[in-house]
């Protein structure tokens, strides 16, 4: 005999494979799966039964369905499919035997044998629930939804926001402007503009850094900074043209920020007559010597790089708070010969206004001081290496442009009261006293304070804020500090950009975007550091540092960084437009026309910055764009680009459904019946010659056969076809059937035409034809949702009696049915099942129908504040959670919140397992709920309810003779039987049991959405299936029931 083990159909710790114990005949060892037997067996582990009361495949929602493959953090587990649910059990003759049973069994396949009450021995083959994770680099970088941080026990440095993002975008944005020009930017817009200077740069850093943040919260970020965030919104044309860009602009800041450095060392060196050639050469030596620290700086790790970092940092905030210190030391008579006079309010007043020299304007300042802005992407370049880049980028680098921008008003506000604009530096020229002298013109301030610099207004001075550019190290309290600070802040930059380039040009290298260079894919070591990517940017710096003149290709750099900005906040834009479901941001403080604001202003600057290097910007990146478009890469992100497409594809075909048909416009619309459409290519290019680019073209298959033979054919062979047809540049879309004859195919593939019963009563047939279409829609897994209200649905019978009378009964879905199947993998059937199996007979009709006409129009109106209940008592794939998620995004449902129930055990457990599970996929709801007594028995007046519900159609045929009740099977084989209540006595408590639930919990709610149970084709009679229906959705409100197709239609990936 078989002995009937435990079904392994959840377990809590890790998704691993089922496990079932076989037993052999008369004595026989085990069979271990290849024809041998060894003795043992493998271990029971507890399965759903402590939650449900009953074996069952069905798995409880679990964050393991939705991982990638490749995953560190935990096993991807499949979840079983809806075919497997639906059609599990395959009747097989077995032989009593005293020899070991040896089925063929295969390593991706466990066996259980169950035992019927019947005693008809069955197979059930469950697909292996763990996919391994061969292929994988197991790199850290593969564990993408990982948002706790990793226990890095393989030696892998994370860093935390403050480490890995504020330091860096802070060391980045305070540049050599900080020291070296920010007094002369505030020298010619004076204080007044220049406020205004800053405050459009922190507009332009604050709005992307927003943008950035929206994005990288709506799901986890890889490495790969700006190229990741933009190819993974906007899809790989737009990221990869712009990954190349921003890759190479990083590279060449490298040689700008060291340049920076060299030509500071060498003014030093002129100064105490050290020069060692010239002041070229030397700036080449220098800079070349100096890159070559950096790169082994950054060859050596990622944590040696970090700590190099925060010693740069300390020396540039020591050299800061030497600035604001000075200003308030007392200045000797040298410095006031210089401008600098401590704080002096007339001093601050003659200051306010511009004065534009030598040509500036106020856009040729901004141009000068924005660069100083950017930078802010710093810490997303390295988000591969942030142990939770989701919290750390925005709230890193929101914080960055916040005090990196006050720090620039701060400084520029304190010069600007201290230091005058013009003085001669002559320690001779101050006013006598007793001296009459009238203070007026350019330098009344300094005249007031005694001095006279007035030779100023008749020819040009060296000091003084608007002629050196030292004026820092003049002002502070020690000087050297403030080349250290200057040295800090090049370097730091320089490094910053050393680590960003190779990082984000592996990135881009890893996606085979640009086939040439995946040989730059490749990392090394723990860190997976792109060794290869370093040698690179290590060569194009120190080309750029040997050319020693960046005058022209400065401007370039920048507007590179603003095309990345201008693309950012486009991405944002676009994705909110869009209004796709997988749009879930975590970070809520955007919006969506200020990130189109934004993206705009990036592109405004980038003209004011210099109007022929935006052109020049504009011309490369469309050029890559161009390329990667023609070379088509094998990626789906999933972009904002296929939403909205698809968005324009419905709407396009709604639009065309309002117009009729014109003679002038017709176009050939061709069904060709190619079968496979390889297999009859000259048939399909004739047709393909009709449609071209211009017309429909349908490639059909009929299968012919019993359907349960062909489905997996006909499932098979649609991806398949369909990737065919787009391989080999034919725009036609393929379809197939399962039919029982060639004839009947054709027919149902002309037609196209789905409908749904519409009206279901106490008749068998329409009992048979209405759960027959359910068993059709979970055939063909497609995702299935039945709507039920108490007072029905159907006004039909209304509209007839006032002679408008249409069939609105008939879900009909015409030749877009083709279309829509190949743009979507999760179409829904919408059904309206009857208020009950058995059809209710009301005294009043007239308030019966006033009801229902009410009812028919109730999700037109808005919903008040209340809640949608989801119950999602088995992981489909998500449809039950998102479907109800799309609602609340809709202005009718926006004041409803959402309460979750799941099924568990008692304690916070399940609890925060399903709160984690929701914060991954950004979903807000009110409350969770876990139904730790959903295994108790109904209670008596529930089970008596169900009892009469079924009583017309059971065939009570225990209490007969075996004659009598053999011939009641051959009479009414649609009949519920005794032993069929009895084999699935448990799955029809739970069905009570839930209705009890749902009063309970849930009878003031605007809608209840719950899991829809599936009955196994061929084992559950269509009157008790109809039944659970009834009574799981019985004296509710409005109640939906969702089984999706088993395929994710949720993710938390970016």
């Amino acid at each position: 005999n078989f002995n009937l083990m435990e079904n392994d159909a959840y377990d809590r710790i890790g998704d691993e494979p089922p496990n079932y114990e076989e037993t052999s005949f008369s004595g026989g060892t085990t069979s271990n799966g290849n024809g041998t037997g060894n003795g043992e067996h493998r271990a029971v582990r507890p399965s759903v039964v402590s939650a449900f009361g009953h074996d069952t495949l069905d798995r409880v929602p679990n964050i393991d369905f939705y991982r990638n493959a490749g995953s560190v953090s935990g096993n991807r587990a499949v979840r079983p499919s809806l075919q497997e649910l639906h059609d599990v059990f395959q009747k097989v003759s077995v032989c009593v035997s005293s020899s070991p049973l040896q089925p063929p069994l295969h390593t991706s396949v466990y066996h259980s044998l169950f035992l019927t009450d019947t005693h008809i021995t069955q197979l059930i083959s469950v697909t292996n629930t763990v996919e391994d994770r061969e292929g994988s680099d197991g790199t850290p970088s593969d564990d993408v939804e990982s948002v706790i941080p990793l226990d890095n026990k393989d030696g892998t440095v994370r860093f935390g926001w403050i480490k890995g993002v504020l330091v860096r975008c802070m060391l980045n944005i305070w540049g050599v402007m900080l020291f070296i020009r920010l007094s002369w930017v505030f020298g010619q817009a004076g204080w007044g503009l220049g406020i205004v200077v800053i405050a459009l740069s922190c507009v332009v850093t604050t709005v992307t850094g927003l943008s950035m943040s929206a994005i990288c919260t709506n799901g986890v970020v890889r490495g790969g900074g700006a190229y990741y965030l933009i190819s993974r919104s906007l899809g790989p044309e737009f990221g990869g043209s712009i990954g190349l860009i921003f890759a190479f602009a990083n590279a060449v800041a490298v040689a700008m920020y060291v340049v920076g450095f060299a030509e500071t060392v060498v003014d030093l060196l002129k100064e105490n007559n050290a020069i060692m050639i010239d002041e070229l050469n030397d700036i080449r030596i220098i800079g070349c010597i100096s890159v070559v620290l950096l790169l082994g700086i950054s060859v050596a790790g990622m944590e040696w790089e970090a700590k190099a970092q925060i010693g740069l940092l300390i020396i540039l905030l020591v050299a800061i708070v030497n600035v604001f210190v000075g200003t308030g030391i007392p200045a000797s008579t040298d410095k006031k010969s210089k401008g600098f006079f401590n704080y002096d309010a007339k001093i601050f007043m003659e200051n306010l206004p511009p004065d534009f020299r030598d040509g500036e304007t106020f856009f040729s300042v901004f141009a000068i001081f924005f660069p100083a802005a950017t930078g802010i992407l710093a810490g997303a370049n390295i988000s591969g290496d942030l142990k939770d880049p989701q919290d750390a980028l925005p709230k890193g680098t929101l914080l960055a442009i916040l005090i990196t921008g006050v720090t620039y008003l701060g400084v520029a506000l304190c010069v600007s009261a201290t230091v005058v604009r013009d003085a001669t530096g002559n320690i001779n020229d101050t006013i006598a006293t007793g001296m009459d002298m009238f203070c007026n013109g350019s330098n009344t301030a300094a005249c007031e304070q005694g001095w006279n610099f007035s030779s100023c207004d008749v020819s040009s001075c060296k000091f003084g804020s608007m002629n050196n550019f030292q004026v820092m190290t003049m002002v502070s309290g020690f000087g050297p500090l403030i080349t250290a600070g200057t040295f800090s802040a090049t370097l730091s930059s320089a490094l910053a950009s050393l680590v960003s380039a190779p990082k984000v040009f592996q990135a881009l290298c890893k996606d085979n975007i640009y086939t040439a260079l995946k040989f730059f894919a490749k990392g090394h070591g723990k860190n997976n550091e792109p060794i290869r990517g370093y040698v690179l940017t290590f060569i194009i710096a120190v080309a750029f540092i040997i050319i020693a003149d960046l005058n022209v290709i400065a401007p370039i750099i920048s507007n590179f960084f603003l095309a990345s900005y201008a693309l950012i906040n486009f991405s944002c834009f676009h994705a909110s437009y869009a209004k796709s479901p997988g749009w879930r941001p975590a970070y809520r403080y955007y919006n969506m026309w200020l990130s189109l604001f934004g993206a705009v202003l990036c592109c405004g600057v980038m003209f004011v910055i210099n109007w022929w290097a935006a052109l020049l910007t504009y011309a490369i990146e469309i050029f890559l764009y161009v390329y990667v478009t023609v070379k088509k890469p094998n990626v789906n992100w999933g972009s904002s680009t296929q939403a909205v497409t698809f968005v324009s594809a419905v709407n396009n075909a709604l639009s065309l459904t309002g117009v009729e048909d014109h003679v002038k416009n017709f176009r050939p619309q061709c069904m060709v019946l190619t079968g496979a459409p390889k297999n009859r290519p000259a048939l399909l290019d004739l047709a393909h010659c009709f449609t071209k680019n211009y017309g429909l073209c349908l490639t059909c298959e009929v299968f012919v056969g019993p359907r349960t033979e062909t489905l997996t054919d006909v499932n098979a062979g649609m991806e398949k076809n369909q990737m065919w047809l787009n391989k080999k540049k034919r725009k036609a879309f393929y379809a197939a059937v399962a039919c029982d004859s060639f004839r009947q195919g054709t027919e149902n593939l002309i037609l196209c035409v789905i409908t749904c019963c519409h009206s279901l009563t106490a008749d068998t047939a329409g009992v048979q034809s209405y759960v027959g279409v359910l068993h059709d829609a979970f055939d063909f897994e497609y995702g299935t949702v039945v709507l039920r209200m108490n007072q029905g649905l159907d006004i039909s019978h209304i509209i007839k009696a006032q002679g408008e009378y249409t069939h609105a009964s008939y879900l009909v879905v015409n030749a877009y049915y083709c279309i829509i199947k190949h743009i979507t993998n999760v179409f829904s059937f919408l059904f309206s099942p009857p208020a009950s199996v058995t059809t209710p007979q009301s005294p009043q009709v007239v308030v019966v129908n006033e009801r229902l006409v009410s009812n028919s129009t109730q999700f037109q109106r808005k919903q008040g504040k209340g809640t949608i209940d989801v119950w999602w008592m088995f992981d489909d794939g998500g449809l039950t959670l998102l479907l109800p998620y799309i609602l609340t995004t809709r202005k009718k449902f926006k004041d409803c919140k959402m309460r979750i129930f799941i099924a568990g055990q008692p304690g916070r457990v399940e609890q925060d397992r399903m709160k984690s599970l929701l914060e991954k996929f950004r979903i807000k709801y009110a409350d969770i709920h876990v139904i730790d007594d959903i295994t108790q028995n109904p209670n008596s007046n529930s089970w008596k309810m169900f009892e009469d519900m079924i009583e017309p159609f059971r065939l009570h045929e225990g209490s007969k003779s075996t004659t009598l009740a053999e011939a009641l099977r051959k009479d009414n084989p649609w009949k519920i039987s005794d032993a069929e209540l009895d084999t699935f006595e448990e799955k029809t408590n739970l069905q009570v049991r839930l209705n009890e639930l749902l009063q309970e919990n849930s009878r003031a709610a605007n809608l209840i959405i719950v899991s829809m149970p599936i009955a196994r084709l061929g084992s559950v009679s269509d009157h008790l299936y109809m039944a659970w229906l009834d009574i799981l959705t019985k004296n509710l409100p409005p109640t939906m029931l969702i089984r999706g197709n088993h395929k994710s239609v949720l993710t938390f990936y970016s």
